[in-house]
């Protein structure tokens, strides 16, 4: 029964299972829509129309991909525009694409991505570089090209290869333009470069907008030029740059890949028009050689030939044809899956069905974020090389070429990766371990610049003719010895005779004109002099312009070509020095120590030498006045007596050294006293002046002002202005009390030409600041390293100081009149180690000499004195005994001992 029963249901489950096999054959679509939306009619467009249709024709021929199911592909012209671009997205998804090829345009991608977004639908871009349309902001979003991040790194890569400092950026000013600049100002900063100027153009630009944006570029002073803009078969750009003439030896033009893109589409025959680009590089994707790429591309002259196509086959082309290939095998990924083709609505177009707009036939795409899955993990090769992409779905490229034009040719002079830098061979796959990109390992190929020229332009101009370096100067009331303006409306001075010799060593031209800062009644600001040159109103400063913290905020400074400070100058008393000056160098505990010592030393040579050097024998009051006046006369090296004992001359060797020590400090300390003239004042530094509430006088339009009362908190109504030497003389004669000042307080060099022919003024102590003068240039100006340079040389070869001779010494060169406030005596502590190793050796010398005589009288006693007598060991007898021994000369007792070694044999033999 039950197999009767089982052989009936079994036809059963067989029929049920025919009929879903039939059903899942019929759930695979016959065609699968793909659209497509970009400019057709475009220097893009047209290689990559043909080349995505090549690819569909591919697919649908090969059996191996999506096999049963054809691809269609359904284009839309955006015509550049972001509306079409728009307006042609939203067309296709209402043919239930699953997927949108596209755009070019990287400002169309991102209108189209909110779309791609909403339905479902995944968006995949062969073209759209702006590295700001990230996986995060649309999940939907493919790019299989290269990111403009990398480009962006390769562009900062060339600029600091050739050591430019600065760029000039031009720019389409969209998306796409201001993306792919603040890519490119990243790169630069992180290489301690930077973009000096950005100028953009307009998104529909003519040749007009071209020539005005280059003009302005002209008074500028970098001539590195970075050009990002879209790619144009005209070449307008460079048809202004003919123009204007901007093809000299002078410039760099550096070019994004737009321009290898262009001149990719020309035809060959349609080559001539590089004559005009003669030494431009630029970037060209990098796609390495195969014999799929080379197959392809004889099929695309085949078809050049034939005039099915009327361009040249770009890299976005190559692009165009893998990025369909990858849709087609993601597609065939999916089915294969098991996956279905299905649409449903959008829960976003609840309520905003209009018969007019017809929302209600767009649809999501149910598939659509397995698709999206399946794509960003695609790995295959394709014509353009290894397709895979990085976790943020960005391709990972292989690099760049860079390209140069040399005579109408297109040479390539090297390559870029981001694991390789730049390099003169094509990037290998890449590896697991990538290596440090120094400037070390970094190298191009000769690259032919404008003007057919092979060596590295400079890279910045500081001026021509037509706009010369606009150079300010100080037009001082007093001290104009520094710098001023003649009756003859010609600039001179010391710091502009500084300045002309400065530019005769900088290695090139630079026309410069000189205007005036200041009326010439009274001395300028000078921070507001240096902030002319930060606000751009003078291209530099020369003068004597004081070096200080704030101003460097604003500016560049030159090497100083002055060292200075802050003095203060206060009336002298010019009478004679004390006749006692000679004590001065010592303190008296110096004078005490020392005189101690040539006792103790006299004392101590007495006793080594007396037993040996005749010199040193005689009647009690010669042996006195030997061993004095031997001891002082070392201090002037005129003894007579010699040294006999090797202790003694071991004692005068350490003596002598530090003899020599004291006296040259002697002098020295001494000189300086005499040389230094002595003021009377009651200042005797900063710090009693600041607590004397007297008034100071300082320079108009000197830095002491700000420093005086900002720094030392000292009250503005004690501070004095003062316009010229004249006003400082009468101010300091007057005295606080009487309506002029106690002292004044500016830098170094005026007041030292302030005294050059006033000997009742001085200098009171040192400069209690430490600056320069420089020249100021605007921020990280090259001009200001070349200057430097250039006033180093100067100061090594003499030149600075003939030029201060010039100007200073025609009368006799300023010098210091300063009053210490405590002459430089020389203490005790500044010698205490060589008098300790004197004293020690001295008393080491009286320690061998005592235990050598003690041990010859204790032998000499031994054999003449008998022992056991009571009356030879009394204490007294034995001191006295001991001081008549040592009393002896050596002489004597080594013949005694001698005599009683040759006594005592004889007396054993007998």
């Amino acid at each position: 029964m039950r197999m009767r029963i089982l052989w009936g249901v079994l036809p059963l489950f067989v029929f049920i299972w025919v009929l879903q096999n039939k059903h899942g054959n019929c759930e695979k679509p016959d065609v699968v829509n793909v659209g497509a939306v970009f400019a057709f009619d475009s220097v893009m467009g047209r290689a990559v129309k043909k080349a995505m249709e090549l690819a569909v024709s591919d697919i649908n021929g090969d059996p191996s991909i999506l096999n049963g199911t054809s691809l269609n592909l359904i284009m839309e012209d955006s015509e550049c525009s972001v509306f079409k671009g728009s307006i042609g997205a939203l067309q296709v998804t209402e043919k239930q694409v699953v997927a949108i090829i596209g755009p070019q345009s990287s400002a169309i991608a991102h209108m189209i991505s909110f779309i791609s977004n909403g339905l479902h639908v995944p968006l995949i871009s062969y073209a759209a570089t702006d590295p700001t349309l990230s996986s995060l902001q649309f999940p939907f979003f493919l790019r299989t090209t290269q990111s403009d991040q990398s480009q962006m790194e390769a562009v900062a890569d060339i600029v600091y290869f050739y050591e430019w400092k600065e760029v000039i950026a031009i720019f389409l000013d969209d998306d796409y333009g201001r993306n792919g600049i603040a890519a490119l100002n990243d790169a630069l900063t992180n290489k301690m470069l930077k973009i000096s100027y950005k100028l953009p153009l307009p998104i529909n630009y003519d040749i007009t907008d071209i020539m005005y944006v280059l003009n302005q570029s002209k008074s500028l002073g970098p001539r590195v030029f970075v050009v990002h803009i879209n790619p144009d078969s005209q070449l307008r750009f460079f048809n202004a740059v003919h123009k204007l003439k901007m093809n000299g030896s002078n410039y760099v033009w550096l070019m994004t890949d737009w321009f290898s893109t262009t001149l990719d589409s020309f035809y060959p025959k349609n080559r001539s028009v590089l004559s005009t680009l003669e030494g431009v590089v630029s970037l060209r994707p990098y796609i390495p050689q195969s014999a799929q790429k080379r197959a392809f591309l004889a099929r695309w002259r085949k078809l050049l030939q034939n005039e099915l196509v009327h361009s040249g086959l770009t890299a976005y082309g190559l692009y165009a044809y893998d990025t369909v290939w990858v849709v087609a095998r993601s597609i065939d990924n999916l089915l294969q899956q098991g996956g279905n083709i299905s649409f449903s609505l959008s829960n976003m177009l609840n309520g905003t069905t209009s018969d007019k707009l017809q929302l209600g036939k767009l649809k999501e795409f149910d598939g659509g974020g397995l698709l999206m899955n399946i794509l960003s993990l695609t790995n295959f090769t394709g014509l353009t090389g290894k397709i895979h992409f990085s976790q943020d779905r960005n391709l990972i490229g292989s690099g760049y070429e860079v390209i140069n034009i040399v005579k109408q040719e297109i040479h390539t002079v090297g390559y870029w990766s981001n694991f390789s830098g730049l390099s003169v061979l094509p990037p290998k796959p890449l590896q697991n371990k990538e290596t440090a990109v120094t400037k070390l390992n970094q190298n191009l190929k000769s690259v032919s610049w404008p003007g057919g020229k092979s060596e590295t332009p400079r890279g910045w101009v500081i001026g021509n003719d037509e706009r010369p370096l606009r150079i300010g100067f100080p037009r001082r009331a007093s001290f104009t010895e520094f710098v001023t303006l003649n009756a003859s409306h010609n600039v001179q001075g010391y710091c502009i005779d500084l300045f002309y010799e400065a530019r005769k060593l900088v290695p090139y031209d630079i026309p410069f004109t000189f205007l005036p800062f200041g009326s010439g009644l009274a001395n300028p600001d000078y921070d507001a002099f240096v902030n002319m040159v930060a606000t751009d109103v003078f291209d530099a400063a020369v003068g004597d312009i004081a070096i200080v913290t704030n101003r460097t905020r604003m500016v560049d400074f030159t090497q100083p070509y002055v060292s200075t400070g802050l003095v203060i100058v206060a009336p002298i008393d010019t009478s004679e020095s004390s006749a006692w000056v000679f004590l001065k160098p010592f303190t008296l505990e110096m004078w005490g120590v020392t005189a101690l010592s040539f006792l103790i030393i006299a004392v101590v040579i007495w006793i080594l030498e007396h037993r040996v050097n005749e010199d040193f024998r005689g009647p009690p009051k010669r042996q006195i006045t030997t061993m004095f006046l031997f001891s002082f006369s070392t201090l002037f090296k005129t003894n007579q007596e010699n040294t006999v004992s090797t202790l003694g001359r071991m004692v005068m060797v350490v003596w002598l050294f530090l003899l020599l020590v004291i006296t040259s400090s002697y002098t020295a300390s001494l000189t300086s006293i005499l040389t230094v003239q002595q003021l009377s004042s009651p200042i005797t530094g900063i710090d009693s002046l600041i607590a004397s509430n007297s008034l100071i006088g300082y320079q108009v339009g000197s830095f002491a002002y700000s420093y005086l009362k900002d720094i030392l908190n000292i009250a503005p109504s004690r501070l004095k202005s003062l316009r010229s030497p004249e006003e400082f003389e009468a101010a300091l004669r007057q005295g606080s009390g009487n309506g002029g000042v106690m002292a004044i307080v500016d830098e170094l060099p005026y007041m030292e030409l302030f005294l050059q022919n006033r000997t009742d003024f001085g200098i009171i102590g040192r400069p209690f600041t430490k600056s320069g003068w420089g020249f100021a240039f605007k921020k990280d100006s090259p001009l200001a390293n070349d200057m430097s340079t250039a006033i180093l040389k100067l100061a090594e070869s003499g030149k600075l100081q003939e030029i201060h001779e010039k100007w200073f010494c025609q009368l006799g060169c300023p010098t210091d009149r300063r009053k210490d406030s405590v002459p430089d005596q020389l203490q005790l502590s500044s010698f205490w180690a060589l008098y300790l190793l004197s004293g020690a050796v001295t008393v080491l010398a009286l320690l061998i000499f005592l235990l050598k005589s003690i041990r010859q009288y204790i032998r000499y006693k031994r054999n003449h004195t008998d022992l056991s007598s009571p009356s030879n060991t009394r204490c007294s007898h034995v001191i006295y005994s001991f001081f008549d021994f040592i009393d002896e000369k050596e002489e004597a007792i080594k013949r005694i001992f001698a005599q009683q070694d040759n006594a005592q044999p004889q007396t054993n033999g007998s």
